[in-house]
């Protein structure tokens, strides 16, 4: 029975859990500055100074969601750390204090050094703030929380101009898949924080409203009968031309999946819970599973040509980390034994590649067949995130699973 196999791979995921996040307590706390070295090499020794927003963020949110979650984590260490990087967020993430918009990356310490055109610095920034209030009960961070939610979805659904990217007359409208999706995570954060319902845009009607178009928006990436799901599309859904509109990225597929899995399950949906396992987890899986080496390709074309990402026959961490809480919450939904084999077979794959058994944590980057090419466990898009989620959101779901596998004798 396949339950037979829950309590080793329970065993697996929080010991990995637990090594993965001894590094980053070792090695990433800035003392003097508050917040977080994320440019960590192989033992963790810093490389780079530079702080990156939307790393800080992600990792202050990691810290308080292990802190409230898992009593191991529940240590004064981490939630003081956390703290520490949510005041360096709130003095120096926004790029003036006149304006909303954050900046990409920091000096140590904190003066801006570079601005993205994007919503993401915020997207984490919303994220770190809303769990730092959970775990503190201090109100402030839950305020700052919502102000730059709110603005977020003005930029997004409104007024884009404050973003700061020009209107070129030769680009073609687009949506990106990335957007709608993490806008319906920060919703997801936000409705569990608010114990009265009271979340991203107000509470009730404003977060179904806005959750109803996340959803609408990601499914339009859903193309050519459910067969590929696609990065970019036109605003109304139609497939865009070239290489650009044909891309795919099997990994940003499988986290649309678990976000839309997650959403179902919180409406009571199963035709969405459905569209969310058979056509954004299982259908990119398969495309994007390398039959020969093993792993998650970075990306395809839909067509079959070769993308024009030079880096797409890589197998990356985030895209596995994102596979292992697809099907485990897959199984857990459906209790279909081919999703745990599936969980089981990326879970595999990543320990053997990616882990780090000398100094822990992952590698994040690998070639087509599964040797190291970059030896450094953070980046400016690696940081203390995608791992630790994965393992605790798994571990979560393996006990939980273990325990009423025991009650069902």
């Amino acid at each position: 029975m396949a339950t037979k196999r829950l309590p080793e791979l329970l065993t697996r995921v929080r010991t990995e859990l637990d090594r993965v996040m001894a590094f980053w307590l070792r090695h990433s706390h800035d003392q003097e500055h508050g917040g977080f070295f994320t440019c960590l090499g192989r033992d963790g020794a810093v490389y780079d100074e530079l702080k990156y927003v939307w790393l800080q963020g992600r990792q202050v949110w990691m810290y308080c969601r292990l802190y409230r979650e898992l009593p191991r984590f529940r240590t004064p260490q981490i939630l003081e750390a956390a703290k520490k990087g949510g005041e360096f967020l709130l003095r120096h993430a926004r790029v003036s204090a006149d304006s909303p918009k954050c900046a990409f990356v920091l000096t140590r310490d904190g003066r801006p050094v570079k601005v993205q055109r994007t919503i993401f610095s915020e997207c984490f920034y919303v994220l770190a703030m809303s769990e730092l209030g959970r775990a503190t009960g201090d109100a402030k961070y839950t305020v700052a929380a919502k102000e730059m939610m709110s603005q977020i979805v003005r930029w997004v659904r409104e007024d884009p101009s404050g973003l700061g990217r020009p209107q070129l007359s030769g680009a073609t409208p687009d949506s990106s898949l990335a957007v709608p999706m993490m806008l319906l995570c920060l919703l997801e954060q936000m409705e569990e924080a608010s114990e009265e319902g009271e979340g991203a845009v107000g509470g009730g009607d404003g977060n179904a409203e806005l959750g109803r178009w996340c959803v609408d928006r990601i499914l339009k990436h859903l193309q050519r009968g459910g067969s590929v799901v696609l990065e970019t599309v036109t605003p109304d859904g139609e497939e865009l031309p070239g290489s650009a509109g044909r891309l795919q990225n099997p990994g940003h597929a499988i986290e649309a999946g678990w976000f839309l899995l997650q959403r179902a399950s919180r409406l009571g949906d199963a035709a969405l819970a459905r569209t969310a396992l058979a056509s954004f987890v299982d259908v990119p899986f398969s495309a994007g599973w390398d039959p020969q080496h093993g792993g998650l390709l970075y990306f395809l074309d839909a067509d079959g040509l070769p993308p024009t990402q030079l880096e797409w026959s890589m197998k990356l961490w985030w895209p596995h980390c994102e596979a292992l809480i697809a099907f485990l919450m897959a199984f857990r939904e459906t209790r279909e034994t081919r999703h745990l084999d599936s969980f089981t077979r990326v879970l595999d794959y990543s320990i053997s590649k990616f882990s780090d058994a000398d100094h822990g944590e992952w590698y994040g980057y690998l070639d087509r067949q599964g040797s190291v090419t970059h030896t450094f466990k953070g980046g400016p898009f690696k940081g203390c995130f995608h791992v630790p989620r994965a393992l605790y959101m798994c571990e979560k779901m393996l006990a939980d699973l273990t325990d009423a596998s025991k009650a069902s004798g």
